[in-house]
């Protein structure tokens, strides 16, 4: 990759973000296309987040992406989000077209093309969703559209209650899970597909979102987290079907680089990136 004048920056707001493997895929399809792109990452401080939008501005940026703990507060430093953003409550994506900053959410729909190429159908299916942060919200929009129900469970009562009000409010069929219910075997019994949205499975002392000993092979089983968590890994030895988060990461991330460039990346060079940084 040739750096000059001319080159088009983009990146990352987050903190941290050395960890991303961001980096490596974009910069992949930017080199495999011959884009005079560049993709790198800034570490914003949440009390910098934003000196560091007005910055998309002043330093010409192309766009960035947003991740932890910007992607809520970001959106009052922008001057439009789409209608998905508004209603999820975040940003991961923002275009900078001439000085005008607007907001996307790629997350949801990221998710959505992860489960459809592992051959996930989740059209009638009963799911529950573990976590009621950001991630729920972006994966909830579009879950509650196709899934017979959606149960919610956190275990913040209250932050679990306010998403399944959030989401209500399009007329979907959204439940609370108590504690009760995600510690009985009837309940799971009915469920179809698991998905851990918490960050629960990030340190090897975690425990496990759900109690495991109520998963069965019938289960499927997915987790944000790009990685094989310990959930998946029993989740795994019980014959269920699995999916990581890595797709996730993959396909958000092609939708945010064709909102920069107006391209359609190559799917399978940035697949291989973070395959190979994983």
């Amino acid at each position: 990759m040739n750096i000059s004048g001319k080159t088009k920056v983009t990146g990352l707001f987050g903190y941290p973000v050395e960890h991303s493997l961001s980096p490596a895929m974009h910069n992949a399809a930017f080199e495999h296309l011959n884009l005079d792109y560049c993709y790198v990452t800034f570490s914003v401080r949440p009390d910098l987040l934003g000196d560091a939008v007005k910055a998309i501005r002043a330093l010409s940026l192309s766009g960035v992406n947003v991740t932890v703990p910007h992607k809520e507060n970001v959106i009052p430093f922008l001057d439009e989000i789409s209608e998905e953003s508004s209603f999820i409550g975040a940003v991961n994506t923002i275009k900078n077209d001439n000085g005008k900053l607007t907001g996307y959410n790629t997350d949801g729909k990221g998710f959505m093309q992860s489960l459809s190429e592992t051959g996930i159908d989740i059209r009638g299916k009963k799911i529950l969703i573990v976590g009621a942060g950001g991630a729920s919200r972006a994966i909830g929009y579009y879950l509650c559209k196709e899934a017979s129900e959606v149960h919610l469970f956190d275990v913040d009562d209250k932050k679990a209650n306010s998403l399944k009000e959030h989401l209500n409010k399009l007329k979907w069929n959204v439940s609370l899970a108590g504690a009760r219910s995600v510690k009985d075997k009837d309940f799971f019994s009915g469920i179809d597909i698991i998905i851990n949205a918490t960050p629960l499975g990030l340190k090897p002392d975690d425990p496990m979102p759900v109690d495991i000993t109520l998963i069965k092979s019938s289960h499927v089983v997915c987790d944000l987290i790009y990685k094989e968590t310990p959930l998946l890994r029993e989740a795994n030895k019980i014959g269920c079907k699995t999916m990581d988060g890595l797709g996730m990461l993959l396909w958000q991330g092609v939708f945010a680089f064709e909102i920069w460039t107006g391209i359609i990346p190559p799917v399978e060079v940035m697949r291989q990136a973070i395959g190979n940084r994983r």
